[in-house]
């Protein structure tokens, strides 16, 4: 299939690494007692705080579920040693190995297993190896768990299923180590749909999807296990699903993005503050896929007259279509201009040129002129 031209600019010369902008991110907590100023993690009764990346989060999490739950058992490819990307690491002789294990290499029958033990009330936490690798487990997600409660009129339920899967775009991660696949469970209801931003939110949004009484996929931006590093809470804390973090105001155009697709929209918009110092940008972590926070963009976008979406999934019927329609039907008589999207081309994801595929700084500053000058 040719690549389509959408009039995206090219990643230029002068696009920093992705890393240095994780590095310098005004979003990662290096300030000890500073998360705490924020509502949701004011309400947390210990403020002592580790500093640990994104990966040790997610162990943390995992840790404090299992030990918390005595129901709760970790299972998927690997995961008995640690994982490909050791979030799970000493959890196995920490926990025993009846409680964390490895399963065989066969992604529909663990969450077929992990249906089957959440529907007898325990507490099972599936990890896919990668999220390129969901699709065998595609018909046990949504035929099965995501139908489960429903079939039965609230008789029965695989509720205490999570679903864990590191997914987006890595740097070498080529064709089955990068995708997006959010928008292909949007469209799923009975099932919810998160992705961290940082370590402290993979931590607080993990432990809410374990305990949620829905099945839950968390996906977390594998780019980001080493990469991010910041000051999270040592105590047991949830963060709310279905729920978005304006992470900056703005009055003039607003912004929305997930996942380690914000770092990238960050730069962007300390950039467009350069070239525009009249104007200011609301930037907004979507957060919840599904539910996604509707009521927080619709807000935004009526004050502000713009927006722009960003996200690596290809274009067509990617997740910013739908934030897209719902906008345009909402505030219709506030907007300035159309909803401009910046996303992943409609081919599969590239090695050589992913440089070129992710959005990049560029090409979001090229959109947002563009939204000013409609």
């Amino acid at each position: 299939m040719p690549l389509r031209s959408r009039g995206y600019a090219a990643a230029s010369s002068d696009e920093p690494q992705f890393i240095n902008l994780v590095q310098k991110s005004s979003f990662l907590n290096r300030d000890g007692d500073a998360i705490f100023q924020d509502p949701e993690f004011s309400r947390i009764s210990s403020k002592e705080t580790k500093n640990v990346n994104y990966y040790t989060a997610v162990n943390d999490a995992l840790a404090t579920a299992l030990e918390t739950d005595e129901s709760a058992i970790l299972f998927g490819e690997d995961v008995a040693f640690g994982g490909v990307f050791r979030c799970s690491m000493g959890l196995e002789s920490r926990f025993g190995k009846d409680r964390v294990f490895n399963t065989p290499l066969s992604e529909q029958g663990l969450v077929g297993f992990g249906i089957g033990v959440a529907a007898q009330g325990a507490t099972a936490i599936a990890e896919i190896q990668f999220a390129d690798y969901v699709f065998p487990a595609f018909d046990q997600i949504v035929n099965e768990a995501a139908k489960y409660r429903y079939r039965s009129g609230n008789q029965f339920h695989c509720g205490g299923l999570t679903i864990r899967m590191p997914g987006m775009a890595v740097g070498h991660g080529g064709h089955y180590h990068s995708q997006s696949p959010e928008a292909f469970f949007a469209h799923v209801p009975g099932l919810k749909f998160v992705v961290p931003r940082s370590p402290a939110q993979a931590k607080g949004l993990l432990l809410a999807a374990i305990r949620d009484p829905n099945p839950v996929i968390v996906m977390e931006p594998k780019i980001l296990y080493r990469a991010a590093t910041e000051d999270v809470p040592v105590a047991d804390y949830t963060l709310p699903l279905g729920k978005a973090a304006v992470l900056q105001e703005g009055r003039d155009m607003t912004i929305v993005g997930w996942g380690s697709q914000l770092y990238t929209l960050e730069e962007a918009v300390r950039r467009a503050e350069a070239k525009w110092p009249d104007r200011s940008f609301e930037l907004i972590d979507l957060r919840s896929i599904l539910p996604w926070d509707a009521d927080t963009v619709i807000r935004s976008v009526n004050k502000t007259g713009r927006l722009l979406i960003a996200h690596e999934a290809p274009l067509t019927s990617g997740f910013g279509a739908e934030i897209a329609a719902t906008v345009s039907e909402a505030c219709l008589l506030k907007l300035e201009a159309p909803v401009a999207r910046v996303t992943g081309f409609d081919t599969p994801f590239p090695l050589i040129h992913e440089k070129f595929y992710v959005p990049s700084i560029v090409r979001c500053l090229d959109k947002m002129e563009a939204l000013f000058n409609y």
